[in-house]
């Protein structure tokens, strides 16, 4: 089994939510490290190890920003990080697999799924490390993770909705052993 270093330069935790009911609102976090355990010939023995900086969240709206990261939300001062560890992963189709872990957002750890897709391994023409990749999507509901802040709106509705679209993109270079 091969030890994959998550390369930060190269990696993102993207994420949307609705706004108003009417549009998505983007936005990242750019600081993803980690370790992935993974063999391309046998990826069911594949483990993942991740954690991102609360405080690199951008949304291209420094006021959104600033607000994603105090206690109304993500609350990046008492919790920095969060983590997701992988308990399990199964084939679904050629290159593709569900794994499965626990995530941890604002101190609260959860049970997640997420629909993971690898490609590689290649050589790097800059420099010959042995690279992967690996996408992973889920949708959470922020609530569960005690991320709550709102407002209603006239008709009721959500200013913020509850369901936020995850999705890892993870380029990984092997480790030397």
């Amino acid at each position: 089994m091969a030890k994959w270093n998550i390369d930060p330069a190269h990696s993102v935790a993207a994420f949307s939510v609705r706004h108003m009911k009417i549009t998505e609102v983007r936005g990242q976090f750019n600081a993803v490290t980690g370790t992935i355990e993974f063999a391309p010939d046998n990826p069911v023995l594949s483990s993942v190890n991740a954690s991102i900086d609360v405080s690199g969240v951008t949304t291209g709206n420094k006021t959104r920003d600033d607000h994603l990261r105090s206690p109304d939300f993500l609350d990046a001062e008492r919790f920095p990080t969060m983590t997701f560890v992988s308990t399990a992963a199964e084939i679904t189709g050629t290159n593709r697999l569900k794994l499965k872990g626990d995530l941890t957002i604002h101190g609260i750890t959860r049970p997640v799924s997420m629909d993971a897709e690898f490609f590689g391994p290649v050589k790097s023409p800059f420099g010959g490390e042995i690279t992967m990749g690996f996408t992973a999507t889920t949708i959470l509901n922020r609530f569960d993770f005690d991320v709550k802040w709102n407002e209603l709106m006239e008709d009721g509705g959500l200013i913020a909705g509850k369901e936020v679209k995850v999705t890892l993109d993870l380029e990984a270079d092997m480790v030397e052993e």
